[in-house]
């Protein structure tokens, strides 16, 4: 297999054949990430992806239905890339049903809704998305390439066109203070689509990153352990899904303090574990800034 730079992936997807296709990040400026800080973006030569494919058939000893490619936007790929990619996988792994990535909204901006149904067609019926937050404060602040506005339109477009997508979400990217302003806009900007699951994840200054140069300087603020909990009560109280139960609530990571998995008709018991947790945690955890990598 042809893996170039650092290779990351969804924990769900710790079974699914990795396909790379490109690598490194399009955008690489989040001021929170430091993912692909040392790998330029590229593209895989397409005799590498072919002979990738093949090797996946030849070392599977069961029927692959789910193929994930690798780098930190593969969806920034044009439609006609993306499409020639599931050719390609479906000539010779033809019980495939679903190709999935990692993307962000922007990689939705160079495609049209009726892009976005043939690729869906293709093979492309589920995406980890990105999100992090629908409050424009902070997603002018982290740098993320969309502005809200974007955001909504882009959710708009992938609604209309029927594919699934798996919300990415930054607790605490807001700072102090702001985790009440940032869970509300956030339901806000999901309720547009709901997610097929929501994936939360405690923000953490990473050494490297810009974010840390920022927090050191004074201008950013982490939350608090009380705070983060807090703001995803507010988030679940605010999100309003037609299914509850199609949808999932998935805390379970390392950089969470609380975690939690179950789908949103479960709403009000997830909710009550936030509430318990606020009540029994010592107030000496709770107060402090939620730091969760070393510095």
């Amino acid at each position: 297999m042809h893996y170039t730079g650092q290779i990351y992936r969804p924990p769900s997807e710790a079974w699914t054949p990795l396909l790379e296709v490109t690598y490194g990040c399009s955008h690489n400026g989040c001021v929170y990430c430091t993912m692909y800080k040392d790998t330029p973006f590229g593209t895989a030569k397409r005799e590498n992806i072919q002979a990738d494919i093949l090797e996946i058939k030849e070392n599977y000893s069961y029927p692959v239905e789910r193929i994930y490619l690798t780098g930190g936007d593969p969806f920034v790929l044009s439609p006609n890339k993306l499409l020639d990619i599931s050719q390609m996988i479906h000539s010779q792994l033809d019980q495939v049903k679903t190709i999935t990535c990692y993307a962000s909204l922007y990689n939705l901006k160079n495609k049209s809704v009726e892009d976005l149904k043939k690729l869906k067609e293709a093979g492309y019926n589920e995406i980890y998305i990105g999100i992090e937050t629908g409050y424009a404060k902070s997603l002018n602040f982290i740098n993320k390439n969309i502005n809200l506005e974007e955001s909504f339109d882009q959710l708009k477009k992938l609604k209309e066109a029927g594919i699934d997508y798996i919300a990415i979400l930054m607790l605490g990217i807001g700072g102090s203070g702001q985790g009440e302003e940032n869970a509300k806009a956030t339901a806000k900007l999901l309720n547009t689509y709901m997610p097929k699951a929501l994936g939360m994840m405690t923000t953490s200054v990473i050494p490297g990153s810009k974010l840390y140069d920022i927090r050191d300087k004074g201008l950013f603020k982490e939350a608090t352990m009380r705070e983060i909990l807090e703001e995803q009560i507010v988030l679940l109280e605010n999100l309003k899904p037609d299914h509850p139960e199609k949808t999932l609530y998935n805390s379970y990571h390392m950089v969470n303090q609380v975690q939690i998995q179950a789908s949103l008709d479960k709403k009000d018991q997830i909710i009550e574990v936030y509430k318990e947790a606020l009540k029994t945690t010592p107030a000496e955890i709770l107060d402090r800034p939620n730091m969760l990598i070393a510095r």
